[in-house]
């Protein structure tokens, strides 16, 4: 069995349109042609009125019809016939194309009458009305069929009714005007009609183009979808119009960016970071059209041509960039439908906590390869000691042990590494150094370094002085000045743990340090190169990585997010957290770069029973014992 088609709802609604449209057009003229018809009766019967007026008011008649009252034996219908009375009723009715003209004595008796031989007969409707002296119209159905008809009385010279006159104007006539005026009403209503079905037709299209052809169940369906989407997910999603208006736009994207009220609002007037509206910008132009022109004049409009057909074909953009200390990953597409442009969408994920564990993982699993550096150390130790014990060289082994006793377990490439005690700092830094030796950079621990306390929370401590330590070996790399170093300084204040990274670079710019932590700036996709040397761009300035001076050394490209991008002012936001900060305490001086402090608070242990040597270097807290040696369990 054949299933049978929907009705469209744009096809319905042109249905309804044109029932409407016939259903009005049909209305109004039925009406027109009613009262039409009722206008033009009364104008037979006005007249028909006029016309006996008239004749009741000749002077001939009026004698005539006088006489025949007078006498109480009216004439025969032959005798009335020829009598003055129906000659001139009869004149009148040739003249005037009145259905007829009947004139009857004080007693209704007929004196003229255009059937002769129903004169001397009493009327067929009652001229009691005439009779009294009063004019009367009305339409009524007499021996002449239907008729406009109106009666007057006729008067004698005294003034004495003495008959009356009654006029008909056939309904024939009456009809015929009318049918005439229905005839003009029907082609007014047809041409009528004909617009209200094209404008309903046209009205339908642009239905069905402004719905995309979906149906209204479809309509709410969607509607349901979204707000239940984009209510329920964790994600900021904002909905921007061809035309650069905001249209959808949910509490978590308000958030995110910072604004309020942004549904309704043009797209430019939201203060949104420069990269997220380049972005927009680019993929709400038509391809091969200049469309919105947002930030550029007419001398631009060539190139922006060119880079708004080549970001019409683009895949979907993704950047990074920081609002407010948050650091947001974005989509920004472009949205189709039946190859009609509706807009962009914006798609914001809040990634500072995953910045912030991905920058942990990197301080465990540099805490791991100097682990297993100082495993593989410790080994090759164990069997130059093993060696010569057997060997009976027991002075020499004596010697060799207290070599190690006075450089530390581990070799690391640090310089002055005994002043720094804290196992956890120690390692950290050590595993970071063999990475800067690799760059060519040397590592110091600054002679005002002492902690005594143990890490309580070395996660923290690690994320925000591995993303100085990191920003200050690529200052330093990329920096004019021999040799390169980098110098840490660490000191304890009871729970707190005040930390200083200094470095050999060229420092931080006058444009640099105006824009160092600013709360909104957008830094680009990931992988990008960062601009630094003289240039002292802004997004290079924000991640604690510009300096000045050093053109001539191109910055490789790193992760700009992790370490050079936006993790100076994640850094930042971790140490205020609990109360700490992090600042820009010397942009750059005659013998070194750019100094950056920080301040962590509640980070070290009090409690003495964390002994750094039987502490777990992954968390910085005491080591679990194994209860069958008495040892700390790896």
């Amino acid at each position: 069995m054949a299933r049978t088609r929907a009705v469209t709802f744009a096809r319905q609604m042109l249905l309804v349109q044109l029932a409407v449209v016939v259903a009005v057009v049909v209305l109004t003229t039925v009406t027109y042609g009613v009262l039409a018809t009722i206008s033009t009766r009364e104008d037979a019967q006005q007249t028909a009125l006029a016309i006996a007026r008239s004749t009741a008011a000749n002077a001939g008649l009026s004698e005539a019809v006088a006489a025949e009252s007078a006498d109480p034996a009216t004439g025969g219908s032959a005798q009335l016939a020829a009598g003055p009375v129906q000659s001139i009723a009869e004149a009148v009715r040739a003249r005037t194309s009145a259905l007829f003209v009947v004139v009857t004595d004080d007693r209704g008796l007929r004196l003229a009458h255009p059937n002769p031989a129903l004169l001397g007969e009493r009327v067929s409707t009652d001229p009691t009305a005439a009779l009294g002296g009063q004019e009367s119209t009305s339409w009524e159905s007499g021996t002449l069929g239907d008729s406009a008809r109106a009666k007057v009385p006729v008067t004698a010279a005294d003034g004495r009714v003495v008959g009356e006159v009654s006029v008909g104007i056939p309904a024939a006539s009456v009809f015929e005007a009318s049918t005439s005026d229905v005839a003009v009403i029907a082609v007014v209503a047809a041409i009528a009609l004909a617009i209200g079905g094209l404008a309903a037709t046209l009205l339908s299209r642009r239905l069905r183009r402004q719905t995309l052809g979906l149906q209204p169940a479809e309509l709410a369906g969607m509607v349901l979808d979204q707000s239940a989407v984009i209510s329920g997910i964790g994600e900021g999603v904002v909905g921007i119009t061809a035309a650069g208006v905001v249209s959808v736009c949910n509490s978590r994207a308000s958030a995110l960016l910072g604004v309020t009220d942004a549904v309704g609002r043009d797209i430019a007037d939201l203060a949104l970071p420069g990269e997220l509206m380049r972005a927009v910008d680019d993929r709400l132009r038509p391809r091969g059209a200049w469309a919105t022109g947002r930030g550029a004049g007419a001398a631009d409009r060539a190139a922006a041509q060119g880079a708004a057909d080549r970001a019409g074909d683009a895949d979907p953009a993704s950047l990074r960039f920081a609002v407010d200390d948050r650091l947001l990953y974005v989509d920004v597409a472009r949205v189709t439908r039946s190859d009609v442009e509706l807009g962009v969408v914006v798609v914001l994920r809040d990634e500072t906590d995953l910045a912030s564990m991905t920058h942990r993982l990197e301080a465990v699993e540099a805490s791991s390869r100097a682990l297993r550096v100082q495993r593989h150390e410790f080994a090759n130790r164990l069997h130059v000691i093993s060696g010569l014990v057997s060997t009976g060289r027991s002075d020499d082994a004596s010697s060799y042990l207290a070599g190690i006793l006075e450089h530390g377990p581990v070799n690391f490439p640090v310089e002055k590494a005994e002043l720094l005690t804290e196992p956890y700092l120690q390692a950290f830094l050590g595993a970071k150094s063999i990475e800067a030796a690799e760059r060519g950079v040397t590592v110091q621990i600054g002679p005002e370094t002492a902690v005594s306390s143990a890490l309580s929370r070395p996660e923290e401590v690690t994320t925000v002085l591995g993303n100085l330590f990191d920003n200050a070996v690529s200052a330093a790399a990329l920096g004019s000045r021999e040799p390169r170093w980098v110098q840490v300084e660490a000191l304890d204040d009871g729970p707190d743990l005040h930390l200083a990274v200094s470095d050999s670079g060229d420092g931080v710019g006058e444009e640099g340090v105006r824009m160092l932590f600013r709360p909104r700036s957008a830094l680009g996709a990931p992988g990008a190169s960062t601009q630094s040397g003289a240039t002292a761009s802004a997004g290079s300035a924000a991640s604690g990585s510009a300096r000045t001076g050093a053109a001539e050394h191109p910055e490789p490209a790193f992760d700009r997010v992790h370490g050079l991008g936006v993790g100076l002012t994640l850094s930042r936001d971790i140490a205020r957290r609990d109360g700490g900060d992090l600042w820009l305490a010397s942009a750059s001086s005659r013998n070194a770069g750019a100094v950056f402090c920080a301040r962590l608070v509640n980070v070290l242990s009090s409690d003495p029973a964390a002994d750094p040597e039987t502490r777990d270097l992954s968390t910085g807290r005491p080591a679990a014992s194994d209860p069958a040696k008495g040892l700390p369990t790896p």
